[in-house]
C-alpha cells in the first residue's frame, strides 16, 4: 500500500464516520452504551488531524499513527479495538508485509483483545469474512480485493441482526439483543467500504 492511499483511506473513513455517526449511535443505543458514533467521530477526527501533521513516511507510519491516536482518543471498548486494528496494520506494513497479511494481523489482534469469535455479535463478524475475502481476491488486484472485503464486511454486519450477543454490554440483554445490527460490525464495514472506495479511484495526488 502506498502512503498516499493510506492517507486517503483515513480521510475517507473520517468523512464516512462523520456522516454515519448518528446512525452508529442509534444502533448502539439499542444494545449498548449509545456512544459508538460519538466516540468514533471524535477518534477519527483526531486521527485525521494527526495524520495531516505527520511527516512523509510510509503507509505503515500513517496507519500506525491512526491506531495510536484512536487508542488515546476513543473511549469505551472501541478505542482499544480499533486502535489495535490500525496499529497491527501499520506494524505489518512497516515490516514489509502485504495488506492481506496486515488485515489478518489486525483480526488476530482484535480477537485476542476482545476474546470474541464469529457469531458473538461483534465487529469480528464483519472483520472475519472481510479478511478472508481480501485474501481470496488478492491475486485479482488491490481494487478487486478491497471491494470483495467491503462486500463481505457489509454482509457480515447484516448477519448480526438475528444473533444473540455473547460479548460486550449487548450480551447483558440476552435475547433482547436479537433483531438489532451490531454497531461495531457496522462501523467495521464502513471502514472497509472506505478502503474499497479510495482503492478504486486511487489516492489524490
Amino acid at each position: 500500500m502506498e502512503e498516499e492511499l493510506a492517507r486517503a483511506w483515513i480521510a475517507a473513513v473520517t468523512a464516512a464516520v462523520r456522516t454515519e455517526a448518528d446512525r452508529l449511535t442509534e444502533l448502539d443505543t439499542a444494545i449498548g452504551d449509545g456512544d459508538h458514533g460519538v466516540n468514533l467521530r471524535r477518534g477519527f477526527d483526531a486521527a485525521a488531524a494527526a495524520v495531516d501533521s505527520l511527516a512523509p513516511g510510509s503507509a505503515g507510519d500513517v496507519l500506525g499513527k491512526t491506531g495510536t491516536t484512536l487508542l488515546s482518543k476513543v473511549g469505551g471498548a472501541s478505542g482499544p479495538l480499533y486502535g489495535t486494528l490500525f496499529r497491527a496494520l501499520g506494524k505489518t506494513l512497516r515490516a514489509g508485509g502485504s495488506l492481506a497479511e496486515g488485515l489478518q494481523a489486525a483480526l488476530d489482534g482484535v480477537r485476542q483483545l476482545g476474546k470474541a469469535a464469529p457469531g458473538d455479535k461483534t465487529m469480528v463478524d464483519a472483520l472475519t469474512p472481510a479478511v478472508a475475502a481480501y485474501a481470496a481476491a488478492a491475486g485479482e488486484g488491490e481494487a478487486d480485493a478491497a471491494r470483495a472485503a467491503a462486500d463481505a464486511a457489509a454482509q457480515g454486519a447484516r448477519a448480526t441482526v438475528p444473533m444473540q450477543a455473547r460479548k460486550g454490554r449487548a450480551s447483558y440483554l440476552g435475547e433482547r439483543s436479537i433483531g438489532h445490527q451490531d454497531p461495531g460490525a457496522t462501523s467495521t464495514a464502513l471502514i472497509l467500504a472506505a478502503l474499497a472506495d479510495v482503492t478504486a479511484r486511487g489516492p489524490a495526488r
